[in-house]
């Protein structure tokens, strides 16, 4: 299998990108999966990609400052949808 790199905008407006390694099924599964996290923890979106084996999405995202408490960096590992 050939391996490309795609990109796709996520957050115009932050300048933020979801890279994938491999073809744009998988890039579209972790499309969606990054987009869940976003909604569940309420953070920008830093990066997704695929897992090796391709079955699951490694989401990074920073969830913002809040009540005296510094930004935070998180990353959940969650399946591709």
């Amino acid at each position: 299998m050939r391996k490309t790199m795609l990109a796709l905008r996520m957050a115009p407006a932050a300048g933020l990108l979801l890279a994938a390694q491999t073809g744009g099924a998988i890039a579209a599964d972790c499309a969606a999966a990054a987009a869940a996290v976003v909604r569940s923890t309420g953070g920008e979106l830093l990066s997704a990609v695929p897992t090796q084996d391709g079955s699951s999405c490694q989401v990074t995202v920073i969830i913002p400052a809040n009540n005296g408490n510094m930004p935070r960096k998180i990353t959940r590992t969650v399946p591709a949808s």
